[in-house]
C-alpha cells in the first residue's frame, strides 16, 4: 500500500531560520534507511506557507489567497511517499524517524485511495 507521510508545520518551519544541520544529517540517515528497505518513493520539504497560495472554489467563482496561512498546525512542512505492507508498518517507520523539528512536532500518515 502507498501512504503519504506528512510532516506537520511548526512556527520553526514557517520561520526564516534554516533547518538545524544536525537534524538534516539525521534525517538524511533515516531517508537512506528507507531507501535501503525499498520503502521510499519520494520525499521533499516544502517552503513556508508565505511562499504559497490557496485557491478557494465556490461554484464557478475562484478566490485566491496568498500566504502565509494559519493556523500553523494545519500546514504541511514536508512529505514522503512510502510503499509499505500496511499502516502498522508505516507507523513503525515513523516512530524511528528523528524529530523533524527543533520543537515538539507531529507526523501524519494517510493511505492513498486504491483504485481498480
Amino acid at each position: 500500500m502507498q501512504v503519504l507521510v506528512l510532516v506537520k508545520a511548526t512556527e520553526a518551519s514557517e520561520g526564516a531560520a534554516p533547518p538545524d544541520p544536525a537534524m538534516m544529517e539525521a534525517m538524511g540517515r533515516f531517508n537512506a534507511e528507507l531507501r535501503a528497505a525499498g520503502i521510499l518513493r519520494l520525499a521533499d520539504g516544502l517552503k513556508p506557507s508565505s511562499a504559497g497560495a490557496r485557491v478557494a472554489f465556490d461554484g464557478a467563482v475562484r478566490a485566491v489567497s496568498w500566504g502565509p496561512f494559519t493556523p500553523t498546525e494545519d500546514l504541511v512542512a514536508g512529505f514522503w511517499i512510502w510503499e509499505v505492507r500496511d499502516l502498522e508498518e508505516a507507523v513503525s517507520w515513523v516512530k524511528r524517524c528523528p524529530n523533524p523539528m527543533p520543537v515538539p512536532s507531529m507526523i501524519e500518515i494517510r493511505p492513498f485511495n486504491v483504485r481498480d
